[in-house]
């Protein structure tokens, strides 16, 4: 898409049911073995029913969306989240981009549903790539 075809207010929703695999390839790129990401049990003990998302696992599906909508030539230049609670595995999280504002760089709300529930929100700016990187 180009800044002429973008309209405020258009939105995108990216679905994914957070499973083992995703969760065993973020361990991999990040390194991180936090017991409440890759320890049922661990995460059983402190009240979850499975183990917890990756918060930037779950976060990284709004790259999706976003992508998406903005098309080719645009890049995240910053992206912010806040999380009501903690997503566990076999959830499907509902990640949704709407654009706010068009101009020399692309502003977005973002909300993160679980069924009816907003359990991840923020907000994302993209700019045009440069090839002066």
């Amino acid at each position: 898409m180009t800044q002429d075809t973008l309209t405020k207010g258009e939105s995108i929703t990216f679905r994914k049911t957070m499973s083992v695999a995703e969760q065993g390839f973020f361990t991999g790129i990040s390194g991180n073995l936090g017991g409440l990401y890759v320890d049922r049990r661990q995460a059983q003990s402190l009240g979850l029913a499975d183990m917890a998302v990756f918060e930037l696992a779950a976060g990284a599906l709004f790259s999706t969306a976003l992508a998406r909508l903005a098309g080719n030539g645009w890049r995240i230049s910053a992206i912010s989240f806040r999380f009501s609670r903690a997503l566990v595995l076999g959830e499907t999280l509902a990640a949704t981009a709407t654009l706010e504002t068009v101009g020399d760089t692309l502003a977005f709300d973002l909300s993160g549903a679980v069924g009816d529930d907003i359990v991840i929100e923020g907000e994302a700016s993209m700019a045009p790539v440069a090839s002066n990187v």
